[in-house]
């Protein structure tokens, strides 16, 4: 599958080089601009399993946008390992998973985020998930046509206003220490929104998981080039 082989699931050769790529957890965020302020100061910090590069990337793409759902234990467990490393020790707090929009949960017929947080929770026992986030009306709509092509200000101007939590959810949440879950971060101003919202609900935002990273911390040229490939799975 990702080396080219027609197959089903992974070859051997393959899940060892996705194990490889995401045995290290690594703080992703300032590699994303909408996550640091203008002096340096982390915003939200997150950590991601691994870089958006060969077959981490490939299986990715295989899971979201030609539907093999069976790259989900996989991928689940390369995304357990990265929880466990933002959680620690704490096990109190809850995982918050970013809302996919109606047109791309119709288009695909499920949510990555969520499924792949269904492998998690095999991993991380007792740590519970909150799917509290929603689309927000007609800020939501404006995600219908996914993010491909934006920058960074254009981005995050889509996303601005695009998420909150439902009324009823609020007593769920609020005093809650939380970790926001995504799949891809690229310039972080989806996780920006996400934090946003949670907090306007009273929830403790301590930081963000995500299954790859565009860029690496101080990363170059390299990394431009893989935000740019990253494209074509973010919507």
């Amino acid at each position: 599958m990702c080396c080219g082989a027609e197959d089903f699931e992974l070859c051997a050769a393959c899940d060892r080089h996705l194990r490889r790529l995401t045995r290290d957890p690594f703080r992703a965020e300032t590699g994303a601009p909408a996550l640091m302020d203008i002096g340096g100061r982390v915003l939200l910090p997150v950590v991601a399993a691994g870089v958006y590069r060969e077959e981490l990337a490939q299986a990715l793409l295989s899971f979201k946008r030609h539907g093999q759902r069976q790259l989900r234990s996989s991928l689940g467990r390369a995304l357990a390992r990265a929880v466990l490393a933002a959680a620690g020790e704490d096990r109190a707090v809850c995982l918050v998973p970013v809302p996919t929009s109606s047109a791309a949960y119709l288009k695909r017929g499920f949510s990555p985020v969520h499924l792949l947080l269904a492998e998690v929770a095999r991993a991380t026992p007792g740590v519970p998930v909150a799917d509290v986030l929603g689309k927000a009306g007609r800020a939501g709509l404006r995600l219908a046509g996914g993010q491909k092509g934006l920058g960074r200000g254009a981005r995050a101007k889509r996303v601005r206003g695009s998420m909150k939590v439902c009324r009823r959810a609020r007593a769920r949440i609020a005093g809650r220490r939380c970790i926001i879950v995504d799949d891809v971060l690229t310039t972080g101003a989806t996780l920006a929104e996400a934090a946003r919202a949670l907090h306007q609900a009273g929830a403790i935002v301590t930081g963000a998981v995500v299954l790859a990273a565009t860029r690496p911390p101080d990363a170059g040229a390299a990394g431009a080039d893989a935000s740019g490939a990253a494209e074509a799975t973010m919507t």
